[in-house]
């Protein structure tokens, strides 16, 4: 019988984005980063990316994390949707 570990398609060790949304102001971009950070360690200002939304009230972040499991990353979208800044994580 094959562990959920063996279900999933990434192979890990591997780089993978995490994209977030939230209200343009800096308590979301310290929110996100912040998350990212506590469960991936240091983020480079080359892994990140954001876009603001048409009328400048919203923005996007994509952060790219080195990802060692997929419990790893459950723990960051867990923590990401839970905040209050983040309102949308994908």
């Amino acid at each position: 019988m094959r562990d959920d570990a063996d279900k999933s398609p990434l192979q890990f060790p591997c780089d993978f984005p995490v994209k977030m949304m939230g209200y343009d102001r800096a308590t979301f971009y310290e929110a996100a980063r912040g998350i990212i950070e506590r469960h991936a360690g240091s983020v480079s200002d080359d892994d990140v990316r954001t876009a603001s939304s048409r009328n400048g009230r919203f923005v996007s972040m994509t952060i790219t994390v080195r990802a060692h499991s997929r419990q790893q990353l459950d723990a960051i979208y867990m923590d990401l949707t839970q905040h209050d800044e983040i309102l949308v994580a994908l």
